[in-house]
């Protein structure tokens, strides 16, 4: 095969590929990984949009100079494109007719009757999910609030609306600006499966994770699937993901 073929053919392979569309997880570890920090997530599918809107949006929410009001716009606008994609082809539809200006269209709409189930984990979910409620036509929100200990890592519920039944078929998005350690995210799915939902129909939304998060929600729950915006390769020893974005909550609302 000539020079030139060659180069055409892997254009188009590269243009049909399915994986064009996301970036997965890192790169599998060499044998023998200095920190566990650097262990492939087992399991779970996780997924990490290659849009260049999300890569702009969450280099300004890292930027250390970005104020508080100019933070919370960039996660909000990553938090968009996300949920955007976590929800692709995962809604339940309906089909109906309506009437054009100029004449009567068939139409697909999202099911109203069938609302996503929405959990922010506070305080900084919430702002991942400011402009869910133009992107989602139903849902419902159940906030749940979790402090870590800053010594130990460990994290504590302080608040949980949960409903207490939910079902196999409900689907469910969970919302945190960083999975870091993964203790928090792993308890509130945890709880979300004693409740009655699958983690086959649970969706986990963030804009950066680390690896020891992804492998403790791979090992626990083979089916859920993560979008991120970013997979950070490390934790600090305070369990601050690094670059990531500093204290995600302190800078969304001007606190310390």
């Amino acid at each position: 095969m000539s020079g030139r073929a060659g180069e055409k053919c892997q254009r188009a392979s590269r243009h049909i590929s399915p994986s064009s569309r996301f970036s997965s997880s890192p790169r599998p570890p060499p044998p023998n990984p200095p920190h566990p920090t650097h262990t492939r997530p087992p399991k779970s599918q996780i997924y990490v949009p290659s849009h260049p809107l999300s890569k702009h949006w969450l280099a300004v929410a890292r930027n250390k100079l970005s104020p508080p009001p100019v933070f919370r716009s960039a996660l909000a606008e990553l938090g968009r494109i996300l949920l955007y994609e976590a929800v692709d082809g995962w809604l339940p539809t309906v089909e109906g007719r309506v009437e054009t200006p100029t004449g009567v269209a068939d139409c697909t709409f999202v099911d109203p009757g069938e609302p996503v189930v929405v959990v922010p984990i506070l305080r900084a979910g919430l702002v991942l999910l400011e402009s869910a409620a133009t992107l989602l036509p139903a849902s419902r929100t159940y906030h749940v609030g979790y402090a870590r200990d800053e010594a130990t890592l460990e994290a504590s519920p302080y608040l949980n609306k949960l409903p207490p039944r939910l079902t196999p078929e409900d689907r469910i998005l969970v919302v945190d600006v960083m999975l870091a350690t993964g203790g928090t995210v792993v308890q509130v799915v945890e709880d979300l499966v004693s409740r009655g939902a699958s983690d086959a129909n649970i969706r986990v939304v963030a804009a950066v994770c680390a690896p020891p998060a992804l492998q403790a929600l791979g090992e626990r729950f083979g089916k859920l699937r993560v979008y991120a915006g970013m997979i950070d390769a490390e934790l600090d020893e305070r369990g601050y993901i690094v670059p990531g974005l500093g204290d995600a909550g302190d800078r969304a609302f001007g606190t310390e």
